[in-house]
């Protein structure tokens, strides 16, 4: 690229970059130079700029080379007009050196090592031209390289209004400062439906809404416990402005009262249903209406009751150590994977908020309301005898409200409704008083999904040790009456060893009756050898029913 004068070839360098200088140029005609005369073609190295005294122009020193390897210093103004070149040189950049200056990317290139692309090179950068397209979300990029006509119909547009969808998620990344604002429904949500509440149906296209504000809400998932036709669940803001009286807790097993037992010490629970004790396991006889409160958990040996060297050792179980209330405390321990029935025993009547029953109490609770929210139109939780308080959350949302009713507000969870909105600026509704629906009925989708997301990895049950023998073997007695009524037993430890009559021989069924005369039969037997079969009944009346 030729240069017209020396200023101009040394304000084109690269600035920044540490190879600014020194560099190599020629001239194509000759120039003299005071008592100096430049030959054309000679190869010129500028080493430096120098700044002159009294006002003087700037010059360049440079240095030439003669043939006879001589070298000579000499001072060029920048004024000096001609037709330069740059030299080849063997300085190197990289394509990111290249692309950041300006001056080097007007410039020609070639590849440092040798390839079999030895042509010059010209770096040019392909430039992006940003736009937006009318009720388009994402911002169109045209680049510089494409081929496409453009026509100006600014004058023809001029009431068009170009418009920026926005999710939920973006509408809750705005500043506070763009809130309360009105909004546009661009896209309602689709798909299977997630709640039940009256404002989801009128959040339609084209629908205007009124975005009070935006913040994070603690919240707290409860569900209708068991007695009504179709099981309910429900999302409740921790501002909810009913009253609530705790409920005993109901426990189908040992390891559940255990569970409980963590979050909430010395639990006390009442046992509502007999269970048998099955001595060659280590299951206890509980009786109803027996007291127990729960202790710690331990690790004791399960004794051995069988014949061979693996049933005699000692097996460790888990067991939940308890104290039986009653004249005499006596500690009795519970294995974890017992199987019964208890109810939590409550000595709390006080009535609280949700938001105090939440700070003093873990979850889950089983509530009931007495008394419901004011503030709602109806409170859809009064009418339940008993809630399970499951999980508390903390969900983002954007409080919002009709503007054919700015007064009733709600919260829309920006997590679990797909929808777009538009700012716009229409005026927004005059009102005074604001009413926060705190309750919202949710789909079974809904709370499946959420506890999908919030499962804790907390291992299993423990499952029940695999049974002896000798407890399979000894068929039960017709005439033996069952054990649940039996107290509950006051040792330390629970028993595990059988006791039959002769402890040393292995219990075998008897060999009579009916299996006497079905290991006497053979595939050999006539007809005529089988038994005779049983006279019937003398009563007309009485009436029997077999099974084959």
């Amino acid at each position: 690229m030729p240069y017209s004068t020396v200023e101009e070839m040394v304000s084109l360098r690269p600035v920044g970059l540490d190879t600014c200088f020194p560099f190599t140029f020629t001239s194509r005609c000759e120039l003299t130079l005071q008592n100096f005369t430049l030959g054309a073609g000679m190869a010129v190295t500028m080493l430096h700029i120098e700044q002159q005294d009294g006002g003087e122009e700037s010059c360049v020193r440079c240095q030439l080379r003669g043939q006879q390897g001589a070298s000579a210093d000499v001072l060029i103004p920048y004024s000096c007009r001609g037709e330069f070149y740059e030299c080849e040189s063997d300085q190197t950049y990289t394509l990111q050196e290249i692309m950041s200056s300006p001056h080097l990317c007007s410039r020609h290139f070639c590849f440092s090592k040798k390839t079999k692309h030895g042509a010059s090179l010209f770096f040019s950068p392909i430039y992006q031209v940003q736009a937006i397209m009318h009720l388009r979300k994402n911002i169109v990029k045209f680049p510089s390289s494409l081929e496409v006509d453009v026509v100006d119909v600014t004058t023809e547009s001029q009431d068009l209004t170009f418009v920026t969808p926005l999710t939920l998620l973006e509408v809750f990344a705005q500043p506070d400062e763009a809130f309360p604002t009105m909004a546009e429904i661009l896209e309602h949500h689709e798909g299977q439906p997630l709640f039940r509440c009256t404002w989801l149906a009128e959040l339609h296209k084209g629908h205007p809404l009124v975005l009070h504000k935006r913040g994070s809400s603690a919240m707290v998932l409860a569900s209708g416990l068991k007695g009504r036709k179709a099981r309910q669940y429900f999302l409740m803001s921790q501002s909810y402005g009913g009253r609530l009286r705790r409920r005993p807790r109901e426990f189908e097993s040992v390891y559940e009262l255990y569970a409980a037992s963590t979050q909430a010490p010395l639990l006390t629970v009442r046992v509502t249903r007999h269970s048998e004790e099955l001595e060659e396991e280590g299951l206890l006889a509980l009786s109803v209406g027996e007291q127990l409160e729960v202790l710690r958990c331990e690790k004791v040996k399960l004794p051995g009751g069988g014949t061979s060297q693996e049933e005699k050792n000692n097996q460790t179980v888990e067991v939940l150590v308890c104290r039986q209330e009653k004249e005499e405390s006596e500690v009795v321990h519970l294995p974890m994977y017992m199987q019964s029935h208890f109810v939590e025993k409550l000595t709390d009547n006080k009535k609280y908020s949700l938001k105090d029953l939440c700070k003093a109490f873990a979850l889950p609770l089983d509530v009931k309301v007495v008394s419901g929210d004011a503030e709602l139109e109806k409170d859809p939780l009064v009418g339940f005898s008993s809630l399970r308080l499951q999980e508390a959350t903390i969900q983002p949302m954007v409080q919002a409200s009709l503007p054919g009713k700015p007064e009733r507000c709600f919260e829309i969870p920006t997590d679990w409704l797909n929808m777009s909105l538009s700012f716009t600026n229409d005026p927004l509704p005059l009102t005074q008083e604001y009413h926060l629906e705190t309750v919202t009925e949710v789909t079974d989708s809904f709370y499946y999904e959420f506890r999908k997301l919030t499962a804790s990895d907390e291992p299993p049950p423990p499952r029940p040790p695999k049974p002896k023998p000798s407890s399979r073997s000894n068929p039960p007695s017709a005439s033996k009456p069952l054990s649940g009524s039996k107290p509950l037993s006051g040792s330390k430890s629970f028993k595990a060893t059988p006791s039959p009559s002769h402890p040393d021989a292995p219990c075998l069924p008897p060999k009579s009756g009916t299996l006497s005369l079905l290991s006497d039969l053979s595939l050999d037997s006539k007809k005529a050898q089988r038994p005779p079969a049983p006279l019937p009944p003398v009563s007309s009346s009485f009436q029997t029913s077999c099974t084959f």
